[in-house]
């Protein structure tokens, strides 16, 4: 039987049915993985710089789907959970209508402003021709990239997280397997393209496949119909949504700051270790943000039903969950540091030894990170989105900016991973305070 929104959550239903929220989390960073790591050893390290100069600014136009996603979801599953079955479905058809739009536009835009986007990023000569390359060749699927991540979150609210989860794996298998015939085969000159058209296609599959499925008659309460244009709810849905769509487009602009405080400090090796770093991270954010993806629509459902006891004890044990992960996260991570390093760039022991040092201090921010994703998840789900947006603002953009600036005066490069630690701590202080500022309002 089926694990529904409305039921009772003892920790054994919770972890089930975020489960697979999670494991399509860490699957789509794990593809997206795949890329750097065939580029790295068969393309060269100035292709793999290159993606992880250009990569910032992709994470940013592909963010509108993250912004619908979140804040569209906490919107239908408020409003399926106020009864509203046929209003939460004309809002959930607006905003896939309304994202894919937007990612036609974003893609033709950024197709032809590439190039000075890449030299704005720090690129030059052969790097800067890799950017280009790369970041043209994404932009031809990046509405579908954007419709990829939206129902990431939609297929969590329409009670089919594992219908999400078969899809990511999907887009995945495709883009690891062209990724083995592309970037292997092809000659040398071709190998970033080939790495390029993997994703591209995997991307298009990811987007595809939930929409078919949406349009056509399915067993879920959503579905894919007539809608009319409402700009109040696309304004509250991408307000309540801006947590979301701050934290990323912050944490791109500060991987950008990082990259050219890294080149200055450690030149374009330091550029390849923080990319390894980022890789890592983006697998253990993953499961956090994976986690409050899969509850979300569960704490909006309760929210808009007024059941403030199931509420409460989702949060209670949310806590637990993610202190044993962070634990978990913080041993494996400092256990696997060595051989994560040679994986990717064990082809320089100087490298190697870099990222290391800098993986083992980085790592430390673990402990902190998931808390700060779950606080701000937790008040875009109750829709209060300026809490959560101050939240991401403060975590991905102030506290890192800076750390960012200020740390290396002090310790050089060791200042810049530190810094990373160092934001994640203040942005849990002030998600804490605010968590305790808002319980009477919330009832949790």
């Amino acid at each position: 039987m089926s694990i529904q929104l409305s039921d009772h959550f003892s920790y054994k239903k919770l972890l089930k049915f975020t489960l697979p929220s999670i494991l399509m989390m860490v699957f789509t960073s794990v593809y997206g993985i795949v890329d750097g790591l065939f580029v790295s050893n068969f393309a060269g390290d100035i292709p793999f710089k290159a993606i992880n100069l250009i990569y910032p600014y992709i994470m940013i136009v592909t963010t509108v789907g993250f912004m619908f996603g979140s804040g569209g979801t906490a919107l239908v599953a408020n409003t399926y959970g106020e009864g509203d079955k046929e209003r939460a479905n004309r809002y959930f058809s607006l905003f896939v209508y309304v994202a894919f739009a937007l990612g036609v536009i974003l893609a033709v835009v950024s197709f032809f402003l590439m190039r000075p986007i890449g030299a704005l990023l720090g690129a030059e000569g052969e790097i800067l021709d890799c950017c280009v390359l790369y970041g043209r060749v994404l932009m031809c699927s990046l509405p579908f990239a954007i419709l990829q991540y939206l129902f990431q979150s939609f297929c969590v609210a329409a009670e089919k997280p594992r219908f999400g989860l078969g899809v990511i794996v999907a887009a995945g298998c495709t883009n690891m397997a062209l990724d083995a015939v592309l970037v292997i085969l092809l000659p040398q000159g071709l190998k970033l393209m080939g790495a390029a058209i993997a994703t591209a296609i995997s991307q298009t599959i990811g987007g595809c496949i939930p929409l078919v499925y949406f349009f056509c008659k399915n067993s879920s309460f959503l579905r894919l119909g007539k809608t009319k244009f409402d700009g109040k709810a696309i304004w509250k849905a991408c307000a309540n949504g801006s947590s979301e769509f701050m934290s990323n487009v912050s944490m791109s602009l500060v991987g950008m700051l990082y990259n050219l405080q890294l080149l200055k400090y450690a030149g374009d090796d330091g550029v390849a270790a923080y990319g390894v770093m980022m890789y890592v991270s983006m697998i253990f954010s993953t499961i956090f943000i994976g986690y409050s993806i899969g509850v979300s629509p569960i704490i909006s459902y309760h929210d808009g039903a007024g059941n403030h006891e199931e509420k409460k004890g989702i949060l209670k044990k949310s806590l637990l969950i993610l202190l044993i992960d962070s634990i978990l996260m913080l041993i494996f991570s400092e256990l696997l540091s060595t051989p994560l390093s040679k994986l990717f760039v064990g082809y320089s022991e100087t490298l190697t030894n870099m990222t290391v040092r800098g993986l083992r201090i980085f790592s430390v921010s673990f402990l902190f990170m998931g808390f700060a994703i779950f606080f701000s998840s937790f008040f875009t789900a109750l829709n209060d989105g300026l809490t959560s947006a101050i939240i991401s603002f403060l975590r991905t953009l102030v506290f890192q900016l800076g750390a960012v600036l200020l740390l290396p005066l002090l310790w050089d490069l060791n200042g810049v991973w530190i810094s990373v630690v160092v934001a994640e701590v203040m942005a849990v202080v002030f998600s804490v305070f605010f968590l305790v500022l808002k319980r009477k309002k919330f009832h949790y």
